[in-house]
Parts: C-alpha cells; structure tokens; sequence
C-alpha cells in the first residue's frame, strides 16, 4: 500500500489544501492529512479543532485520513510507514522554502520522497492566513474554505459573510 502523509498547521483547511489533497489521493492508496501541533504560530483553531474540521471535511475521500503530529515530520512519516510527503507549492516564493524542508527531510531519511503538488490556478493564490483576515474583516469566504470551515470562521469571528 502506497501512503502519503499531507503535514501542515491547517489552521484552517482550505479549498487549497483539498484540491492538492484529492489529487494526491489519485496517486496514493491512502493520504494521511498530518497536522502539526505548533503552538509557535499561535493558531486560531485548537488541535482539536482543526482535527475535527479537516475529518469532516474530507470524510467523503476514499482513501483519505486525518491525524495529528508533535515533532520531527520524518518520524512521523517513518512511525506511519508511508513512502513519501506531499508539499503543497502555490508559487515560487513557496518554493525555496519548500525546497530546505525536503533536502532537510531527505538528510534524515533518504527513503522518504517529497512530491510537490501544484493546486488549480484558481487556488494559487489562497492562504490560510488570508482567509482568516478576510474573516476577520467580515468578508465572504464561501469561495476559499469548505461549508464546515466557513461555519467555525463565523462562530470565530460573528460578522463574517456568506454568500
């Protein structure tokens, strides 16, 4: 069985994160969507939380799991058995980011690949920081995050709009 591990603070899931997430799942017999408990960035969702949305929100993909991590990701992807990391690169200033953290990871364990995966054009653009200061500001984020995500944003922050 071919698995991925999907890491990233997710705070919060976006339609970003789910369209490299429902592609990687064409490639992968099972994607482990891997949030990472860093409390340095001060998140706006618990772990819980973002555990509970991303579950949810994802429920309908074979294949397609949520879970937590502390620590070094290269553990974690060893302790799960799976081959490789999905990264997702919405542009080029992502890349040489990116690009440590993989040559970092392959230091650790060269049996661990890093794939990169580009989202729909559509999506190049979108951030969870800049989702969670258009909610903040009481935009509209029925086009940038799932339903259920949309939902936690407003109870988050009560003036958010919907379409």
């Amino acid at each position: 069985m071919r698995m991925a591990i999907y890491p990233g603070s997710f705070d919060p899931l976006t339609n970003g994160h789910l369209d490299v997430v429902q592609r990687a799942a064409k490639l992968f017999d099972r994607v482990v969507i891997a949030i990472a408990k860093n409390e340095d960035k001060r998140p706006l969702f618990t772990l819980n939380e973002r555990l509970a949305l991303v579950k949810q929100a994802v429920r309908h993909l074979p294949g397609v799991e949520a879970d937590t991590f502390d620590g070094l990701l290269i553990e974690y992807v060893v302790d799960r058995k799976a081959q490789a990391v999905v990264r997702g690169l919405r542009a080029v200033s992502d890349f040489e980011f990116e690009f440590q953290l993989a040559l970092m990871n392959r230091k650790l364990n060269e049996n661990i690949e890093t794939i990169f995966m580009m989202p729909k054009d559509t999506y190049t653009f979108l951030s969870s920081r800049i989702v969670k200061e258009i909610a903040r500001l009481g935009g509209d984020v029925d086009a940038f995050v799932p339903p259920n995500v949309r939902t936690a944003l407003a109870k988050k922050f009560p003036g958010t709009r919907t379409s």
